[in-house]
């Protein structure tokens, strides 16, 4: 199980904003553990940067105070000794610890350490040299993905699933801090489409102050959030991008608020009592259409629907062919049906075991399936005898010429037929098949084919399970008749099934 699934984290990073001063750490890492305690649901992560500053910096810049960065990472120096108090005062505030290494020299320390994540920077995604020593470490990755082409995401994807990683991705944009126009996250969609299942999650440096775009991020979809944080005081004063103790605490109730607001979108949840009072008390009951006995089942033609309903009442939103309703106790004309005087069969679930066989012997078969293609589900004598009576169809075209293929389930009948104008060709791709042409049966052999010109009356039987390939001319919707009058008068003998093959 990947450490990023289905939870929610957000990741706090120190960047240099101890400011080489060990006392002004601790202090940042005690003041943002005291809010983050508040969120039991989250798991806080604080990270650290590692470089190796007497091998990362040129010899010859080592000097150099006009460059921003050089001077940044020079004055705000800490020893071995010195992270090694930060990760205890981390640990303390029961938070998960994160490191980035700039370069190889910094990886083996993220090891020693026994550091719980590792984070690829932005402007280390596609340094294959470190890559190469950081996917050899065992630590699930977190990698930013700011200003990378979509050739260098693909073959970074590419080069951590081939070697097994857990890892998880993030939008960001490497502007500090970032405007608004420039935030794109839209581009959490593209990648959540491009590389699914890996998580996405949103590495910010917007304004501190800006407390509604991470509500966008989550419902994008975004679980993982990576924030700069910062301790402000008069000897130390705050970037533009870093939050406070106070701008993480409204923050966090943003976020919160975002998760509440989106809910659960991985299941259809329906929890909402008050709701379903009210859909309930808007819907039309069943009432009896006549004087119903004991032991009578409900019909279109026994009953009828009108509102209001009364409570406990059978309802039109009850009414399917999966349901099967017989009365428990005489009920008078004009009567509500209340579910109690009800003997209740549910035969959905029937028909979800159907599916399961039919992709079972789809996949033993090795038979391609159309994307998209509806499962239609022939029950001639019913649901309830379908494994002995009945087969499967999916329509692949139906144009002048018309395309089928039939899967019969190991020991199905399919009763015998006949058609007036359609003439169909049976090739057998998998299985066994007994095929009775005119009272004449032969038994198919995979690649077998066979031609049924109209008026031959058919039938076709399986011992262990086919799939035929059904090549015909266009299909008309009343030209099959079958010998068994029963079947032709029933109206309820097919279901149709959308998205059972994903």
């Amino acid at each position: 199980m990947s450490k990023f699934h289905d939870k929610k984290i957000v990741i706090l990073e120190m960047a240099n904003n101890h400011m080489g001063d060990i006392e002004h750490g601790i202090n940042l890492i005690n003041s943002f553990g005291d809010i983050c305690k508040k969120y039991s649901d989250i798991e806080f992560i604080f990270k650290l940067q590692y470089r190796n500053l007497d091998t990362f910096i040129h010899p010859e810049y080592k000097t150099r105070t006009d460059l921003k960065f050089i001077k940044r990472f020079e004055d705000t120096r800490l020893t071995r000794e010195q992270f090694d108090i930060l990760i205890d005062t981390m640990k303390k505030n029961n938070f998960k610890i994160m490191s980035t290494p700039f370069d190889n020299a910094s990886v083996p320390r993220i090891i020693e350490q026994k550091l719980d994540y590792i984070k690829v920077a932005s402007c280390s995604f596609g340094d294959w040299s470190l890559l190469e020593d950081i996917v050899d470490t065992n630590i699930p990755i977190v990698a930013s993905t700011a200003g990378a082409s979509l050739e260098t995401i693909d073959n970074v994807v590419s080069f951590f699933q081939h070697r097994k990683k857990d890892f998880a991705l993030m939008h960001c944009v490497g502007e500090y801090p970032t405007p608004k126009e420039k935030m794109n996250l839209s581009q959490i969609d593209f990648m959540k489409k491009r590389y699914a299942p890996i998580e996405i999650g949103l590495s910010t440096h917007e304004d501190p102050d800006n407390y509604e775009l991470v509500k966008m991020a989550v419902a994008k979809g975004s679980m993982i959030f990576e924030k700069h944080v910062g301790l402000p005081t008069k000897e130390y004063p705050i970037n533009g991008y870093s939050v406070s103790p106070t701008q993480l605490e409204k923050w966090l109730k943003s976020l919160d608020d975002a998760f509440k607001i989106c809910g659960d979108g991985t299941v259809r949840k329906l929890t909402n009592e008050s709701e379903q009072k009210t859909l309930n008390d808007l819907r039309r009951g069943v009432v009896a259409k006549y004087d119903l006995k004991a032991g009578d089942k409900l019909t279109h033609e026994n009953t009828y629907f009108a509102f209001p309903p009364e409570d406990g009442q059978l309802t039109a939103n009850d009414w399917s062919k999966y349901m099967n309703f017989t009365i428990t106790t005489d009920i008078v004309k004009d009567k509500q049906i209340d579910r109690s005087k009800l003997d209740i069969v549910k035969t959905r679930s029937d028909v979800w075991d159907i599916v399961q066989k039919v992709k079972l012997l789809v996949k033993q078969s090795g038979v391609t399936i159309p994307n998209g293609s509806d499962l239609e589900i022939s029950h001639h004598y019913g649901v309830e005898q379908f494994n002995k009576y009945g087969i499967c169809m999916i329509t692949v075209i139906n144009r002048e010429y018309c395309k089928k293929l039939i899967i019969v389930l190991p020991g199905q009948n399919h009763p015998e037929q006949y058609h007036l104008q359609k003439e169909e060709t049976f090739h057998l791709l998998y299985g066994d098949l007994d095929l009775v042409l005119d009272n004449k049966v032969s038994k198919c052999n995979v690649g077998d084919v066979v031609l049924v010109e109209p008026n031959v009356r058919h039938a076709f039987s399986s011992r262990y399970g086919a799939i035929i390939e059904e090549i015909s001319s266009t299909h008309i919707k009343d030209d099959s008749f079958y010998t068994d009058e029963k079947i032709n008068l029933n109206t309820n003998r097919k279901t149709f099934v959308a998205f059972w093959n994903s």
